[in-house]
């Protein structure tokens, strides 16, 4: 059977771009399917070029190669179906970790700034990417921790035999120790990938905060206070900050140091100067802090009532991120020796209720996206059991809103109890509805109220106010194909059936030729004859009246067929693609007829301009071919909804 005209360009692009292993990921756009390639220097440019059916290349941060509307996606779907994945996902064979794919990675994440706003988006980002791998162990892991804590209650509270439940509430807590015990080593090894660093050193360094190397009778002493440090005391993010200098500390090394040395040399001095830093400076830091917050709870706690119990849930989870809850032992001990129970336990547990209850929000105003559910589902049973760090690092935190909201139901929970009584633990352990059993005095009420409380209080903090944009947009987006641009339409018309007729203008402002414009697909005319318009207003309008043969859910480009059949493709600003919808709203869909002069589109101009990218609108007649001209009835600059193209069958 003779090969089909997309299977043939798909082929013959691969052949020329060194096979599909040398190519990371393959998405398309209206005119071109763009590559991120691994190694540059197998790529044949000429040979791409002449490739029939390719109309050119245009080389920037992706790979381009123009086929032009109606036959971009076919020759995309059919690439990545070679390889077996969708559009938009790492091909399996990519090489992880060649500095072609860093140089990729360093470039994509410049070009995606304005997704990321702030330094601190940027840094819940790469906490996300260190925990993420870690949600089916912590989930695993958790369960059976939440199983030995329940089991654990009971026989504390008396209600299962110790003789006989004891060993197998060992069994189920020697299980879940093997994370949660070692969980320092895991963050430093995720962490180290993620920091373009050396894994095995960088589990090393999480290592070393375990100190267990110290001698209890003789240990290490705080510098900044004198006390004793503990194991862990720097807390996990003092983890990633500590693999992050040997980050930079061992990529200096390497520039530094004979290649004949570097194998011994590096790796030695490396984590003896990290090492170093760490115990005595990072890990004394974060005792520092520690003690700090221990004072502040004090106090918050002799303040009493609904406000202190606020204060606490609220400010818990922050704790739990840093490590530094740990701290908190002692001050429950202490108070289960002198009163029986520990009131400040029940408080700071309702910080999981809160997050729990953003989850669920979370869960049901994204939806739509399945792979974020999934994630939800995986960590809600262990977050009602009161292991935390799942929905922590895997839900809430990386995208940064709900992690805030959830703060806010932890602090409703906690004002409850606060307010009804403080409800106290006769024993420490894990939150949740684990605690429930070990509540004292007939009080479990009190908790369960508490937990209920958190639940509602970060339902509804999450579900009104801590729903990203940008998420919400990703889940509706999730079912259609990622970054697509089709303007194949749908009502074409083959043949011209007017001798002549008039394109309006679609915006108000100063007009712009292709070919002065900084992209070679339009500025060379390839995708047909037309003008660009720098607008002074965000509102495109119809130019013609006619049918929406295409509307992108980027909604930065729309394909308008007319009446007449002329074929038009109005694309908002230069490689706009990239902001993925943000900053542009749609007031039409796919094969809706409108009226010349009906709103399309609005644009956030200054949005767009902050974000890097040129506004200038290039207004194409796709269909040029089959007309004898296409002509600009103006020179200068053009009012919306004014004759702006001639065009002569």
């Amino acid at each position: 059977m003779a090969e089909d005209k997309v299977t043939r360009i798909a082929r013959e692009i691969y052949e020329k771009v060194g096979g599909p292993e040398n190519v990371k990921k393959v998405i398309h756009c209206m005119t071109r399917v763009r590559m991120t390639i691994i190694d540059e220097t197998k790529v044949d440019l000429s040979g791409l070029k002449a490739i029939k059916g390719v109309m050119g290349v245009v080389e920037d941060e992706t790979l381009q190669v123009v086929i032009g509307p109606g036959t971009v996606n076919k020759v995309a779907q059919a690439m990545v179906d070679m390889v077996g994945v969708r559009l938009g996902e790492t091909f399996p064979n990519a090489k992880a970790g060649s500095m072609e794919e860093l140089m990729a990675k360093t470039k994509s994440a410049t070009k995606e700034k304005y997704n990321k706003p702030s330094k601190f988006k940027a840094v819940l980002n790469t906490i996300s990417k260190i925990f993420v791998p870690l949600i089916p162990a912590f989930v695993g892991a958790g369960l059976i921790g939440g199983l030995a804590s329940v089991l654990g209650n009971f026989v504390t509270a008396g209600m299962l035999d110790a003789a006989t439940w004891g060993q197998i509430v060992t069994v189920l807590k020697i299980i879940q120790g093997g994370i949660f015990g070692y969980l320092a080593i895991y963050v430093g090894l995720n962490s180290a990938q993620e920091f373009g660093a050396t894994p095995a050193l960088g589990g090393v360094i999480g290592a070393v905060s375990l100190l267990a190397g110290m001698d209890p009778n003789a240990p290490l002493k705080n510098i900044f206070n004198g006390a004793p440090l503990s194991a862990g005391q720097g807390g996990i993010i003092g983890v990633i900050f500590a693999v992050w200098l040997l980050a930079l500390f061992e990529k200096q090394m390497h520039k530094l140091v004979p290649e004949s040395l570097d194998i011994i040399v590096t790796p030695t001095l490396t984590l003896l100067f990290i090492g170093l830093a760490e115990i005595f400076l990072i890990m004394p830091v974060a005792g520092v802090i520690s003690s700090s917050l221990v004072g502040a709870i004090n106090f918050i706690l002799s303040v009493g009532g609904g406000f202190s119990g606020f204060v606490l849930g609220a400010l818990f989870l922050p704790m739990v991120m840093f490590g530094l809850h740990q701290i908190l032992t002692p001050i429950h001990l202490e108070m289960i020796s002198k009163t029986g129970s520990t009131q400040l336990l029940p408080v700071l547990a309702m910080a999981g209720a809160g997050q729990v209850g953003a989850a669920i929000a979370l869960w049901v105003r994204l939806r739509k996206d399945k792979e974020f559910v999934e994630r939800v589902k995986g960590a809600l049973p262990v977050g009602i059991l009161g292991i935390g760090e799942p929905l922590i690092y895997g839900v809430t935190l990386p995208l940064g809103r709900p992690f805030v909201t959830a703060c806010i139901g932890g602090g409703i929970g906690g004002a409850i109890i606060g307010a009804l009584g403080n409800a106290g633990a006769i024993a420490i352990g894990p939150s949740g509805v684990a605690l429930l059993p070990l509540i004292a005095d007939g009080k479990w009420w009190i908790y369960l109220c508490g937990l209920l409380g958190g639940y509602v209080g970060g339902f509804i903090a999450t579900y009104f106010f801590g729903i990203p944009a940008d998420a919400k947009m990703k889940a509706d987006n999730y079912a259609k194909e990622e970054v697509k641009e089709i303007i194949e339409p749908t009502l074409k018309v083959e043949e011209p059936v007017v001798e002549t007729t008039t394109i309006n203008a679609p915006l108000t402002g100063k007009l712009v030729k292709l070919s002065q414009l900084n992209d070679q697909v339009f500025a060379s005319g390839l995708m047909g004859k037309g003008i660009a318009i720098e607008p002074k207003d965000g509102e495109i309008c119809a130019p013609v009246t006619g049918t929406i043969t295409s509307l992108l859910p980027t909604k930065h480009a729309i394909g308008i067929t007319s009446d007449e059949g002329v074929e038009l493709l109005i694309h908002v600003g230069m490689d706009t693609v990239e902001l993925k919808g943000v900053g542009f709203e749609s007031f039409v869909s796919e094969n809706e007829h409108v009226k010349a002069g009906d709103l399309l589109l609005k644009a956030d101009l200054e949005r767009i301009k902050a974000a890097g990218f040129s506004v200038t609108t290039p207004i194409v007649v796709i269909n040029t071919k089959e007309y004898s001209a296409v002509e600009v009835v103006t020179s200068a600059e053009v009012l919306k909804g004014r004759p702006l193209i001639t065009i002569k069958a």
